[in-house]
């Protein structure tokens, strides 16, 4: 029985935005200890600055995301400050 070689997958450059949000959530991993949590809310965060989906503070609302050592308050105003770096 034989496999065929996985398929490659190609990273985002660096000056995407998809990067670029998905950086915003990397540097909160000592908030997020789950990546799966992560990824899953650098695809939200993705959405919403595409127009397409709901603000940082209905995300982290909706998303059963665990969080620890910081508030939902305090974690929403760190993602706002680094989607704002993005927007400049």
């Amino acid at each position: 029985m034989t496999s065929l070689k996985s398929p490659g997958t190609s990273k985002f450059p660096d000056s995407s935005l998809e990067k670029q949000v998905y950086n915003v959530v990397d540097e909160l991993k000592n908030y997020l200890p789950i990546m799966n949590d992560r990824n899953r809310l650098g695809f939200c965060l993705f959405k919403f600055m595409k127009g397409e989906g709901d603000s940082p503070e209905i995300i982290l609302k909706t998303n059963k995301l665990t969080i620890e050592g910081i508030t939902h308050e305090e974690l929403t105003s760190k993602i706002n400050s680094g989607l704002e770096k993005i927007r400049k």
